[in-house]
């Protein structure tokens, strides 16, 4: 087993009642799976697996927390921003070391298999026409409509929505004349709120 001396600092650091808990934790996923690493990440130790996190203990003033990356928060009892475990005040905390133990594996091998928590994919926004007045104030404009041409989709997405949302015609019309004269200058929609 290999140790990572922060990690043994961490622990002398913690407060008294825990550190017994931060050993016992650590013990378990090394129990668990022998062969993985030990790291400091976000200021708190991290068990890997194949370079990704595995797991992570963490101590603070009145309480502990434990991680197991990978597992969401389903089920969970507790507060949900301590970690899978709640705020553990001792070991009597802790669920069963087999049962940690099993969801210890379970995690590994989905990271060995290149897995993890699958994001569900957003469906691509649906395109939105160009208005018939937009296309013609841009006809007259030419500089602005290459502008408007070269952009990405999202940054004409942009002057589309905000042009389309217009609930009144003469709210329409002063955005269509913004927004020819902000794509002659060569400006995205939201470049107020770039960075220079």
């Amino acid at each position: 087993m290999e140790t990572d001396p922060r990690i043994d600092a961490y622990i002398e650091k913690a407060a008294p009642f825990a550190r017994p808990i931060l050993t016992h934790l650590r013990a378990l996923v090394h129990e668990a799976l022998p062969d993985l690493g030990e790291t400091i990440k976000w200021g708190m130790p991290h068990f890997t697996v194949a370079g990704k996190n595995l797991a992570g203990i963490a101590a603070f003033k009145a309480h502990c927390a434990f991680v197991i990356h990978g597992t969401g928060r389903q089920g969970m009892e507790r507060d949900p921003g301590m970690g899978d475990y709640g705020k553990i005040t001792s070991l009597d905390d802790l669920p069963p070391a087999e049962e940690l133990k099993a969801k210890l594996l379970a995690a590994a091998e989905k990271i060995r298999q290149g897995g993890g928590m699958a994001r569900p994919k957003k469906a691509p926004k649906e395109a939105i026409p160009v208005p018939e007045d937009f296309t013609q104030a841009l006809e007259a404009h030419p500089a602005a409509q290459a502008v408007f041409e070269g952009f990405a989709p999202s940054h004409r997405r942009d002057y589309l929505e905000w042009i389309v949302e217009a609930k009144q015609a003469a709210t329409r019309a002063k955005r269509i004349a913004q927004a020819v004269e902000w794509l002659a200058e060569g400006k995205k929609r939201n470049w107020k709120y770039e960075k220079c």
